[in-house]
C-alpha cells in the first residue's frame, strides 16, 4: 500500500518544528567575557562593558545593557561660593558709601589746607575752642575738618553779593581793564572767564538735550549732547538750507573729553532721557541705564533720519 511521504494535518508530532533547547539569560551572561579578560559575574561594577549600552551576542541570544546614565556631578566648592557671592555683595554694598565719604573727606580736606592758612590766628577753631573755655592750661589742640569750607562759603557769599552792586561791577570792571593790558594773563583770565560762566551761569541751560548722532561711520551710533546753534562764520557757511546744531560727543569713560560736531538738525535723534541719566550711560560705558528706559515714553516719536542719496 502506498503511503503518503508529507506529514498529515493532524500529526502535532509532524507540523510542529523540533524546538532547540532555551538556554536561560543567566547562564549566557555568565559565559561573555568582558574586555578584561574574565567573566562578567566574576568583574566589578568598574568594568567597561557596564559603563555604555551594548548588544553582546552569544549564539542565538542577545543581551542588551542598561545605561546607568552619566554620573551627576558633585557640588564641589558649595561654601567657597557662597562666601564668594557674599563678599561681593557686601562690596557693591560698601563701595559706593565708602568711596563717598573718602572723596568728601578729602575734597574737605583739601579746601581746609587752602583756606585756613588765610583766616587770623584769632578765628582759628583752636583759639576760639580755648577763648570759650576760659584760656585753660594747658591748651586744648584739636583738629575740626570743614571750617575751611565755611569760611569759603561765606567769603564766596560776601563776594557775590559785593560783585552785584554798582560799586563791585565798576571794581570788576577796572581790574577786568588792568588784566587786559598783560599779554599772557589776558588770555589765561579770559579762557578761565568764559569756561566758569558756561558752567555756572544759570541764564540758561548748559546742553539742551542729549541725541544720538552717527559715529564713527553710518550704521553706529553714539550718545552725545546737543548745546546751541552756531554763530558767526561757521553758520552762515553751513547753513544753506538745512538748520544745524552744535553736537558734543563725550568719551568713555572720561566725559571731559570728546568732539564737537556740527550736523544737520535732519540727522540727530533727539532723546526723552535727561542729561544726568545720559551722562551716566557714557561714563558706565553702557552698563547704567535710566529705569524705565525699557520702554518709550509716552508720545515719543523715532525721528527719520536724513540719508544721503
Amino acid at each position: 500500500m502506498f503511503a503518503p511521504q508529507w506529514p498529515l494535518r493532524n500529526d502535532p508530532a509532524a507540523t510542529t518544528p523540533p524546538q532547540r533547547p532555551r538556554r536561560s539569560s543567566r547562564a549566557a551572561v555568565t559565559a561573555l567575557k568582558c574586555p578584561r579578560g574574565a567573566a562578567l559575574r566574576h568583574c566589578g561594577m568598574d568594568c567597561p562593558a557596564l559603563q555604555r549600552p551594548r548588544k553582546l551576542q552569544k549564539g542565538s541570544l542577545t543581551v542588551t545593557r542598561p545605561d546607568p546614565g552619566p554620573d551627576k556631578p558633585r557640588r564641589q566648592g558649595s561654601l567657597l561660593t557662597g562666601l564668594r557671592n557674599n563678599f561681593l555683595a557686601g562690596i557693591i554694598v560698601i563701595a559706593p558709601i565708602g568711596l563717598t565719604v573718602w572723596l568728601i573727606w578729602t575734597v574737605v580736606g583739601w579746601v581746609d589746607s587752602w583756606v585756613l592758612p588765610f583766616v587770623p590766628a584769632a578765628y582759628q577753631p583752636e583759639a576760639l575752642l580755648n577763648w570759650a573755655l576760659g584760656s585753660p592750661e594747658p591748651p586744648v589742640r584739636i583738629s575740626v575738618r570743614g571750617v575751611g569750607v565755611v569760611f569759603f562759603l561765606v567769603f564766596t557769599l560776601l563776594i557775590g553779593w559785593i560783585a552785584k552792586g554798582l560799586v563791585g561791577r565798576s571794581f570788576i570792571r577796572w581790574g577786568e581793564e588792568l588784566v587786559g593790558r598783560l599779554p599772557v594773563i589776558r588770555s589765561v583770565y579770559n579762557a578761565l572767564k568764559q569756561i566758569a560762566e558756561t558752567v555756572f551761569s544759570q541764564s540758561e541751560s548748559n546742553f539742551e538735550k542729549p541725541c544720538l548722532v552717527e559715529f564713527p561711520r553710518s550704521g553706529m551710533w553714539a550718545v552725545a549732547f546737543v548745546s546751541k546753534r552756531p554763530k558767526g562764520e561757521i553758520r552762515w557757511r553751513l547753513e544753506k538750507g538745512d538748520e544745524f546744531v552744535t553736537v558734543f560727543m563725550p568719551t568713555t569713560p572720561n566725559p571731559t573729553t570728546g568732539f564737537l560736531m556740527f550736523v544737520a538738525r535732519s540727522e540727530v535723534i533727539i532723546l526723552d532721557m535727561k542729561i544726568e541719566d545720559a551722562a551716566k550711560v557714557i561714563i558706565s560705558a553702557g552698563l547704567v541705564y535710566p529705569e524705565g528706559a525699557d520702554s518709550p515714553a509716552s508720545g515719543a516719536i523715532a525721528l527719520p533720519v536724513a540719508r544721503p542719496d
